[in-house]
């Protein structure tokens, strides 16, 4: 038996992966089946080669993130998990004042406040002192205030990869929008990467840019994911072409990039707007603040979409999608099956196509892209025309209208490998074309 084994570039956190089409199914190694075809016969070369490649899967974002710890020692560090921080920093949510003066007897030191208007939070940043470790400053506070909340300043990374190469635009058919052109245009959030505002795919859609005070600082990544959600030019066109977005640039460049201070602030940014659906493209670990930060967007009746990663079905969950509320969305490729890498669980509530399919890249023309962060704009986009402003029971309905629409697939009801079922499977750039880096599936 042969694996036909097909790589793509390594960029970001995402990876390539085997391509499993031809055989009659794998039944991962520590994954449960979960509806998936099972190969009950496993050579000793295929299953060592199996459990590489799932290894390497587990690897990848750690890879990418030892990278720029290398490149940035001074200010990247790693928590105990091995997720990346900003050196020396704790985050702590609204402390009373008794519990600012013991930290400072504690060594810490006050470095900003940052008060997230629209959100009602106040979030504090402590500077550890020379010599002791975050996790240490971390303990010493909890120990101080049990009831309190605190946690590292973590950094996220985004979850799939732009293709440097640019191709020619698939030939679609029209009229497949999310919303109808006598519609008010819809309104959708993202926190990302910079969006590149002179890319031609852009030309019909209102862009409003916040973050890096003020300087625009496109992305590949940041740059695609939009095209998907509000994009239209030729033979292309986003799940919600034309609408308006707010897009939150938190990377900006630097080497902090990505870090849980700035999506705080996107978010309440984006909900003093008004933007009733956030697409959140991004991962990492659960994190106290971001997590009360969460929380309170979805009691504002605001849907967050996010990616689920793709660090392999067996990995643990990674956040802000497996947050309680929040939409989680995985890949699937041509084929309709579930990418390999994209990961498994109890957060995944829809599949979108996440392979096979292009966006804009920079400066023009389109790249095909792979990974859970190019599906869950799909979904974002399918739900604005049906949650124009903010509402806990109008965004309960417009989950629920999605729902019912989406394609079940690995069996009746919602299942971790595809939660409820395929959305965006007609959307213009969800077509057939040459696979030319790797189906992975």
């Amino acid at each position: 038996m042969v694996l036909a084994v097909l790589f793509a570039p390594l960029a970001g956190a995402q990876i390539a992966v085997p391509a499993l089409q031809g055989l009659p199914g794998v039944n991962v190694p520590g994954m449960p089946h979960m509806g998936l075809p099972r190969l009950q016969r496993l050579t000793p070369a295929l299953s060592r080669t199996l459990s590489s490649h799932i290894r390497t899967l587990e690897q990848a974002r750690k890879r990418h993130i030892l990278k720029l710890l290398r490149r940035y020692p001074r200010l990247l560090a790693l928590d105990r998990a091995g997720n990346p921080i900003v050196r020396g920093e704790i985050l702590a949510l609204a402390p009373s004042a008794a519990t600012l003066r013991r930290a400072r007897a504690a060594g810490l030191s006050l470095l900003r406040t940052q008060r997230l208007a629209g959100l009602g939070l106040r979030v504090v940043v402590l500077r550890t002192p020379p010599g002791q470790s975050a996790a240490s400053a971390l303990a010493t506070l909890r120990r101080l205030d049990p009831q309190g909340t605190y946690d590292f300043n973590h950094i996220y990374t985004d979850s799939g990869t732009v293709r440097a190469a640019a191709v020619r635009p698939i030939a679609a058919p029209a009229g497949r929008s999310g919303a109808s052109p006598a519609d008010p245009r819809p309104v959708l959030g993202l926190i990302d990467g910079g969006v590149d505002l002179a890319q031609p795919v852009f030309r019909d859609a209102t862009i409003h840019q916040h973050g890096c005070g003020g300087k625009s600082v496109p992305s590949a990544h940041g740059t695609a994911v939009a095209s998907l959600m509000v994009g239209q030019g030729g033979h292309f066109a986003g799940a919600a072409p034309g609408a308006e977005l707010y897009a939150d640039n938190v990377f900006c460049a630097r080497p902090t990039g990505g870090s849980v201070t700035a999506i705080a602030r996107a978010f309440a940014w984006l909900v003093r707007r008004g933007v009733p659906v956030i697409n959140v493209s991004l991962v990492g670990p659960a994190n106290a603040l971001l997590h009360a930060v969460v929380r309170r967007v979805l009691s504002r009746g605001t849907l967050i979409v996010a990616a689920v990663g793709n660090d392999g079905p067996a990995a643990p969950a990674l956040y802000p999608a497996a947050y309680p509320g929040v939409i989680g969305v995985t890949a699937v490729g041509l084929h309709r099956r579930v990418l390999f890498e994209a990961e498994r669980g109890p957060q995944v509530m829809f599949a979108a196509p996440g392979a096979d399919i292009e966006a804009a890249r920079i400066p023009s023309g389109y790249a095909p892209v792979r990974g859970t962060s190019f599906a869950a704009p799909l979904v974002a986009g399918l739900l604005a025309p049906r949650l124009r402003v903010p509402s806990p029971l109008a965004a309960h309905a417009a989950l629920e209208s999605l729902i019912q629409r989406a394609i079940h697939l690995g069996g009746p009801g919602r299942n971790p490998v595809y939660g409820y079922g395929l959305l965006a499977a007609g959307l213009p750039h969800f077509q057939p074309r040459k696979k030319n880096w790797g189906d992975g599936e």
